[in-house]
């Protein structure tokens, strides 16, 4: 039984998650330091260091309840189309994923722009990287559930570059540890930079200099990773 000691803990160390991040939100991510956090929280430096040893620690733990945050919110939508609708989970998916990152534009910046600096304690290390894990694991597992329902076309191992083909090994079999045919790793892949780095393109501001409205080119994306896939393109409710 969790006693009354480890629960207070717990909520200082959510409320401490809390206002980092809404300094996140406010000021970026320079001004995430525990001084600033034990200032709004009417606490010392030194009291909050019992918490959190460094900023690296703090930022690591902010990792993982955001990526708690956007996996979260991605399951949540997804609850509501009926379980065997592939096109309809990859879309919903495809689509949440963007709408929290232009939501969160600066928590998103924290998750995908530059990597946080700083080893921290281990089990700050682990726990951040454990929420990451669930969260590339959502779409990992609706290309597992595809696989098995519809098998889309991929390349035979032997048809893939070698020095891609012995990496994509690793991350399958260190990885991932999924018994799948390199070709459907390298799908994923595929996908995957192509979700993200739309994504990130768009909320980073990278496509202002052609674009005032980037949803169309997103969905134009979407129906070629559709194709792709053998999936059905299904547009966005109005």
């Amino acid at each position: 039984m969790e006693s009354r000691r480890d629960r207070l803990r717990a909520a200082t160390v959510k409320e401490i998650s809390e206002t980092a991040r809404r300094i996140l939100v406010k000021e970026g991510p320079e001004a995430v330091t525990l001084r600033a956090i034990a200032r709004e929280m009417g606490m010392t430096a030194p009291a909050l260091y019992r918490y959190f040893g460094s900023h690296g620690e703090l930022l690591r733990h902010l990792v993982g309840e955001l990526f708690n945050d956007v996996t979260g919110d991605l399951h949540a939508a997804m609850k509501d189309v009926p379980p065997g609708d592939m096109s309809g989970k990859f879309m919903t998916a495809a689509r949440q994923f963007r709408s929290w990152a232009l939501a969160h534009p600066r928590e998103y910046a924290l998750l995908f722009g530059a990597p946080v600096r700083g080893a921290g304690h281990q089990e700050d290390v682990d726990f951040a990287e454990e929420c990451a894990r669930q969260f590339g694991w959502t779409f990992m597992a609706l290309f597992l559930e595809l696989w098995k329902k519809s098998p889309f076309p991929v390349p035979a191992d032997d048809e893939i570059d070698p020095g891609l083909r012995e990496q994509l090994r690793r991350y399958r079999d260190g990885v991932l540890g999924v018994d799948l045919p390199l070709g459907v790793i390298q799908q994923f892949l595929k996908c995957w930079t192509r979700l993200q780095g739309n994504v990130s393109l768009e909320v980073f501001g990278h496509l202002e200099f052609a674009l005032d409205d980037a949803a169309p080119m997103f969905e134009l994306m979407l129906t070629e990773v559709s194709a792709d896939l053998g999936l059905t393109y299904v547009p966005p409710k109005s």
